[in-house]
């Protein structure tokens, strides 16, 4: 894949949801919620201020990142889904 976001934005794959319970019954799909944490795939060159300079991202490809259960906008490229959303829709970066 070969894409890069504008401005602050972001390209996200979500991480995928577990589909066993802690009781060992395999969830359905319908029955799972979208998962919330996801893998930074690329990011924009930075936030335009105000002033005309750029404010470079706090986040960078390969990271770990919570956002909200609806932010972003879907896309689908080369079969697989993505999340395109601006870096101020991630909530934290899980370290460790």
């Amino acid at each position: 894949m070969n894409i890069r976001p504008l401005h602050d934005r972001v390209v996200v794959r979500r991480m995928e949801e577990e589909r066993l319970s802690a009781g060992g019954i395999v969830i359905p799909d319908s029955a799972t919620e979208k998962p919330i944490q996801g893998e930074i795939i690329a990011v924009g060159h930075g936030k335009i201020l105000d002033n005309g300079s750029v404010r470079a991202l706090d986040v960078k490809v390969g990271d770990r990142v919570l956002f909200g259960k609806y932010s972003g906008t879907e896309v689908k490229l080369d079969g697989k889904e993505f999340l395109v959303m601006r870096e101020e829709d991630i909530m934290a970066v899980v370290e460790g």
